[in-house]
């Protein structure tokens, strides 16, 4: 009974974890950009700081719109099968970009060594967006070899 049980939600959950974390990963990713576009995103003084520490080339609301429908676009590319392989470097890129508040203001992302601050929080559970990200890819199927 127990056996049977466990592989029935065992069976359920590798059916849903691709879908679920597509899903998870849209949400997060259209929603946050959207706040970003309606410039509404408790996340903006962050990313101005970060913005002006690094690269000032163009007006920072301009940024933040084109920041915002990336991340838009970010989420609606994980909707649609055949579109991993173009998303998830463009993911990780991004990633990579949010990590930097954690190395560069330190005084907003930490109070203490290791203890992160509500923006440092914010910025290191990315690691899980990165492990979804990384689970969609470990279902994709390899490129068949060409005869060329």
């Amino acid at each position: 009974m127990i056996r049977s049980l466990d592989f029935f939600i065992i069976k359920l959950c590798r059916r849903l974890a691709e879908p679920l974390s597509r899903l998870g990963l849209f949400t997060v990713f259209f929603w946050f950009g959207a706040l970003k576009v309606l410039d509404l995103s408790p996340a903006s003084p962050l990313v101005q700081s970060l913005f002006e520490t690094t690269m000032p080339v163009m007006p920072f609301s301009v940024f933040m719109v084109l920041f915002g429908l990336l991340e838009m676009l970010i989420g609606i590319m994980f909707l649609i099968r055949g579109a991993e392989r173009a998303v998830i470097p463009v993911l990780f890129f991004h990633m990579t970009t949010t990590l930097l508040p954690l190395f560069l203001l330190q005084s907003v992302t930490w109070s203490g060594f290791l203890v992160p601050t509500l923006e440092g929080q914010y910025i290191i559970k990315n690691i899980l967006i990165i492990a979804a990200a990384i689970g969609i890819a470990a279902h994709l199927h390899p490129f068949k070899k060409s005869n060329g």
